[in-house]
């Protein structure tokens, strides 16, 4: 009985399998390309950021900022993410077993771990930027 059941679902598992990789590689991409921006953004910045340290900014404070910035950057990347796929759902629908392809909850949880990856991509540049000799900052140009 377990080996025709696996093989009734051999098929969904294989197609799940050929969208599930993509996907990995997918997130993966978003996080490189996250912390790629930031770090931009942030050697942008340097200036700006050794100024503030130079004038008594904290480095929880420098940290803040380009976690803020990170932020920003997530929610308005999650609000085009969201407008795509409420439009393009309709042709996943087939794909989809006892899920809703506008299903709140599955909507929620993708945001959620999009926002996770974003802020923990974006760590690495904000704790660069906090560790910016503002002296060295100061003096490029």
């Amino acid at each position: 009985m377990d080996d025709l059941v696996r093989r009734s679902v051999a098929a969904d598992r294989f197609a799940t399998l050929l969208l599930g990789l993509p996907a990995g590689l997918a997130l993966a991409l978003a996080a490189t390309g996250i912390c790629g921006v930031l770090s931009f953004l942030v050697a942008q910045r340097s200036h700006e950021i050794g100024l503030r340290m130079a004038l008594g900014a904290t480095r929880r404070a420098v940290v803040r900022l380009v976690m803020g910035e990170s932020l920003r950057l997530t929610l308005a990347g999650s609000g085009i993410g969201l407008a795509a796929s409420i439009v393009l759902a309709r042709s996943a629908a087939g794909l989809l077993y006892g899920v809703r392809p506008d299903d709140p909850a599955a909507l929620g949880a993708v945001i959620a771990l999009m926002a996770g990856v974003a802020l923990v991509a974006a760590l690495l540049p904000a704790r660069r930027a906090s560790r910016l000799d503002p002296i060295v900052a100061l003096r490029e140009e």
